[in-house]
């Protein structure tokens, strides 16, 4: 690429761009202070609880629940531990697969989350729901689709390459 293909942001591209991370940053350190504080969990943490709730039977293959949550495995292993210390996740072995493992969420993690999503939810309508007209809301779920779409891909490939950081291969 030379100088003359690459293309700058705008003064107003600029000025939006900073708006939106800005405004992102500051709710979600918001919506982490609010759940740690409320129920002792970080936001994170609440979206595993979240992820397991809404699986058939609460159970996830750590794989999936990775993807699930743009995490790599060695990130969310990390937390699985934690919330399994905790006894609100359990861990085992995979049906027919010795080196696959499920996460489970534990009747004290769903009783945890019950308790934490109405405070949770109360935070993200008034500090979102609640600003936006209907046809913001509909713009919003619009520009988030087309981000998603558009990352879909670049977060696998992420995720892959920070699997390999996390478990190097040794050449022989």
């Amino acid at each position: 690429m030379t100088d003359s293909d690459f293309r700058w942001l705008t003064e107003d591209e600029q000025r939006v761009w900073r708006s939106f991370m800005q405004a992102f940053n500051d709710f979600n350190a918001h919506l982490d202070r609010q759940l740690r504080q409320d129920s002792g969990i970080p936001v994170a943490y609440y979206e595993i609880l979240v992820m397991l709730s809404e699986a058939p039977g609460r159970r996830l293959r750590m794989g999936e629940l990775a993807e699930k949550l743009s995490s790599s495995r060695s990130r969310l292993s990390h937390a699985v531990t934690a919330l399994e210390k905790a006894g609100y996740v359990s861990r085992c072995a995979a049906d027919g697969d010795r080196r696959g493992q499920v996460a489970q969420l534990t009747q004290t993690g769903y009783s945890v989350l019950e308790a934490a999503a109405p405070g949770h939810v109360t935070e993200v309508r008034s500090n979102l729901f609640d600003l936006l007209t209907p046809e913001q809301l509909t713009a919003l779920g619009e520009i988030a689709a087309a981000m998603n779409g558009k990352m879909k891909g670049v977060c696998a490939q992420a995720r892959a390459e920070a699997e390999a950081e996390d478990c190097p291969t040794t050449v022989v």
